[in-house]
């Protein structure tokens, strides 16, 4: 693939994967605890939390760079403290990464939620009344249950960050090397002229990387879901 990409594609698809896997990684122990409390708690709030973390697939992309430049700008209040802080993320691939998981986070939460309300309350429950702590319960009984759907949950966030672009050009603009994942280089060698063949090489790499994340999670999620069901 090294040959057959050139230098400027293969940059923006080593970003994409490194921003993807990182964007992924971080976000997946507060996907699993937002999960956990929007499947089995009952708070104030609840449905409000619920908005909150769904509401990056309703919005424009574009309006939710535009809120992370707000909030992660130098200027901005969490951004603001981290610069104070000698933490500089702006234009950088660690934003790209920030963008990346906000927009890939919803589909994690789903996925695993849904995971963990098909595990039988019963279950957690007796092994609560043999005296396990709710964190043991969740250790040893919902988590392995729920496994599939946190494989499924994961493998699709990391194939959305991979395809993520409003967001992150908006918040993050499109810097070779730095910003410049592969939708974000799809987008500059199309606004060149001769740029059609790089545009439609990272095309390809884009739905190859897709289709594999699809099928590896279909494959990992069987697996676990059948050595669980077995146990």
């Amino acid at each position: 693939m090294q040959d057959w990409l050139g230098p400027a594609e293969w940059r923006a698809v080593a970003l994409s994967l490194r921003v993807s896997f990182w964007a992924t990684l971080v976000s997946l122990p507060l996907g699993i605890l937002v999960a956990y409390a929007l499947a089995r708690w009952r708070f104030p709030g609840k449905q409000v939390l619920n908005g909150i973390v769904h509401l990056p697939l309703i919005l424009p992309p574009v309006v939710t760079g535009y809120v992370l430049l707000l909030t992660f700008g130098t200027q901005g209040p969490i951004g603001g403290v981290l610069a104070d802080w000698g933490i500089v993320l702006a234009f950088r691939w660690t934003e790209a990464a920030v963008a990346a998981a906000v927009m890939a986070f919803p589909l994690m939460v789903r996925a695993i939620r849904l995971s963990i309300e098909a595990v039988d309350p019963k279950l957690e429950q007796a092994s609560a009344t043999l005296g396990a702590s709710p964190v043991w319960v969740f250790l040893t009984v919902t988590l392995p249950m729920a496994l599939p759907g946190i494989i499924a949950g994961t493998i699709l966030a990391f194939a959305k960050a991979m395809g993520e672009f409003g967001a992150t050009i908006t918040f993050v603009s499109n810097i070779p090397g730095q910003t410049r994942t592969i939708p974000s280089a799809i987008y500059a060698f199309l606004q060149v002229p001769g740029g059609e063949d790089s545009a439609m090489r990272l095309v390809i790499v884009s739905v190859i990387v897709a289709m594999a994340a699809l099928l590896l999670s279909e494959v990992l999620a069987r697996r676990v879901a059948h050595r669980v069901g077995g146990a």
